[in-house]
């Protein structure tokens, strides 16, 4: 997962501007797999849409459709409406650990980013990259779709292996 560094001057909080309250930026909608992520106006590439907050665990609770396993080898069971942002194997947004330096970073605390333009209305969506045994076949539509939710990585490990942008 990738760390972000606060010194960056393209970094919202490094550059002294607030983070704009996340309510105005996204919304809860719809999906044709449940319910995602949407843009409510126009957001730039790299900007730090806001930390992953919610309840952290040790344990997989019964219902882990949302848990995110975090470096520390805990868990993060994330609030709405970030609980809500769906997979794609074109994601417009990554996950982060923020990093205080080159020593340490927060293994507990992620945060969300966009990595290229996002259109007002446009569902945001992150790479799980899941590893080859938890892979679970993809729905996300895009035109280079794996075919599972899997890290790219381990493609090759699953079995029966489906055609890119064969999603349904």
């Amino acid at each position: 997962m990738p760390r972000r560094d606060p010194a960056c001057p393209e970094d919202t909080a490094a550059a002294g501007r607030r983070l704009p309250p996340l309510a105005r930026l996204v919304r809860v909608g719809e999906t044709h797999v449940g319910r995602g992520v949407f843009a409510r106006r126009p957001l730039r590439a790299g900007l730090i849409l806001a930390e992953v907050e919610g309840r952290i665990l040790d344990e997989h609770p019964a219902d882990s459709s949302y848990v995110m396993e975090l470096g520390s080898g805990r868990l993060l069971d994330p609030a709405a409406p970030l609980r809500f942002v769906n997979h794609s194997c074109d994601p417009n947004c990554e996950l982060f650990y923020w990093e205080e330096d080159v020593r340490t970073f927060e293994e507990d605390r992620l945060w969300l980013q966009t990595i290229r333009p996002i259109a007002v209305g446009e569902e945001l969506s992150i790479d799980y990259a899941w590893p080859a045994d938890a892979a679970i076949e993809c729905c996300c539509r895009t035109a280079n779709c794996r075919g599972w939710i899997v890290d790219p990585a381990e493609l090759d490990q699953i079995v029966p292996r489906r055609e890119p942008g064969a999603g349904s």
